[in-house]
């Protein structure tokens, strides 16, 4: 039996395909964790939910932020949704889209296996946080999605306010600070606070932010931690912590990673030749 964590995969359909095959994957005995940021400018998105639900006895998912945010434009109005880019119309106007949304409601923002070793999340962790006040910020966000209350979240997800999580926040901006910190963050300063313009590589941030990985006094946690979310870092390990988009999506490659060997092992295939390499990581 074999885990593998799989960072963004955003749409790229055939290339997850390529991957899974090339890892021989078995969904009897193996088990697949994705990082997060299934859909979006990949041009499959449907193809690539459909698969990963397909999977889902198989899988763990944490929620990117591009997965959030299909989420809340679901909750739109049906001409609203029709503005958007025809990748998401797609999903939006399937026959099974409802099946698909209420799965993906239903997955984590942060997973944790004690007996493997690895932690899961998009994007990062806040410096202040140990391993347990993450679970316990990522959970609250996880009932409310899958309970009734979701279209409350899901309607005021959106805002780069609160900057920083603090543990005096309360209700949804208690939430939304939780998940600009465990889906968007990329840089911040020694308090947590996130710049959000910030999408270059280590080196190009403004002064007074750092990776989120190497805030000077952040939380020392024993632990080994796989993300996605920065294409611009790229294939990255050191701290104990292991990132994996590796920007198929702009061209770049589809990478896994073999979590259940002493030395984790890195599988990737290429970007298909169509796609172009885009100025700037997006979000």
């Amino acid at each position: 039996m074999a885990t593998y964590a799989i960072g963004d995969v955003q749409g790229c359909y055939p290339e997850l395909q390529r991957l899974l095959e090339k890892l021989h994957f078995d969904p009897v005995q193996d088990r697949l964790w994705f990082c997060g940021d299934l859909v979006n400018r990949g041009g499959q998105s449907l193809d690539t939910l459909r698969l990963v639900h397909s999977l889902r006895d198989s899988t763990i998912v944490t929620l990117g932020n591009h997965d959030l945010s299909l989420l809340a434009i679901a909750l739109r109005k049906q001409d609203a949704q029709a503005r958007v880019n025809p990748e998401l119309r797609e999903v939006l106007f399937a026959e099974d889209a409802p099946v698909l949304f209420e799965w993906l409601r239903s997955q984590k923002l942060l997973h944790h296996d004690e007996a493997l070793g690895w932690t899961m999340v998009h994007a990062g962790l806040a410096p202040t946080w140990t391993l347990k006040q993450a679970q316990r910020c990522a959970q609250e966000i996880e009932r409310e999605l899958s309970s009734p209350r979701h279209p409350r979240l899901l309607k005021n997800l959106f805002g780069n306010r609160p900057a920083a999580w603090s543990s005096r926040l309360q209700g949804i901006e208690r939430m939304r600070a939780s998940i600009n910190t465990l889906t968007r963050m990329r840089f911040c300063d020694v308090n947590g606070r996130i710049d959000f313009e910030g999408k270059g590589a280590p080196g190009t941030q403004k002064p007074g932010m750092y990776p989120w990985f190497e805030v000077p006094g952040m939380r020392r946690r024993e632990m080994r931690l796989v993300c996605g979310h920065w294409s611009a870092l790229g294939r990255f390990a050191g701290l104990g912590i292991y990132g994996i988009d590796t920007g198929c999506v702009w061209g770049g490659k589809l990478t896994a990673l073999r979590l259940d060997v002493e030395e984790p092992q890195y599988i990737t295939v290429n970007a298909e030749p169509h796609r172009k390499q885009l100025a700037g990581s997006g979000d």
